[in-house]
């Protein structure tokens, strides 16, 4: 039987959201709120929603020590899911979150959500989300432009016409 050695796996939580993510969105993120982008990465997510015509707050700030913006629409790190969506319910801040498909399944995303009167709804997109990846802010040698797991984004309080939309 094969051991695998959890002390020399690096845990690296920087994909950084490429702009044909926020393009395919685009028409289901509300135009008349101003949005936080929440979580700095490379600093171009933000820029990327500004050049899609949003009202853009994009900073370097703590987003466990701020409250900004009227509605939360970021790709955070996937290691603080839990966090990062137990803080946004306590904040009632409405969001839309690139989060890998598999957090659905979670017993935290099960506690939070499912006594909610907005209920958690899902854009579902044609295809995988082909993320850069950094390690100490560069992408790794053969990291490539493909990426090896699913995304959904998870939205809350953004009304929505139906819970689960099927991106074309």
């Amino acid at each position: 039987m094969a051991t695998f050695n959890t002390k020399s796996f690096l845990k690296h939580d920087s994909y950084m959201t490429p702009k044909s993510a926020w393009e395919g969105i685009r028409h289901l993120i509300p135009s008349d709120k101003i949005i936080w982008e929440a979580f700095w990465g490379d600093g171009k997510s933000g820029l990327y929603l500004e050049e899609l015509g949003f009202n853009i707050i994009h900073d370097q700030d703590n987003f466990f020590e701020n409250d900004k913006g009227d509605i939360v629409v970021s790709n955070p790190p996937f290691s603080q899911s839990k966090e990062v969506l137990t803080r946004l319910v306590q904040l009632n801040k409405p969001f839309i979150l690139i989060l890998p498909s598999s957090k659905i399944n979670t017993q935290y995303t099960r506690q939070l959500f499912k006594n909610q009167e907005d209920k958690l709804q899902i854009i579902i997109p044609k295809k995988r989300i082909n993320f850069e990846k950094q390690i100490d802010g560069k992408v790794p040698e053969g990291w490539g432009d493909r990426c090896n797991f699913d995304c959904f984004y998870y939205c809350w309080k953004i009304g929505l016409e139906r819970d689960i939309i099927w991106l074309d």
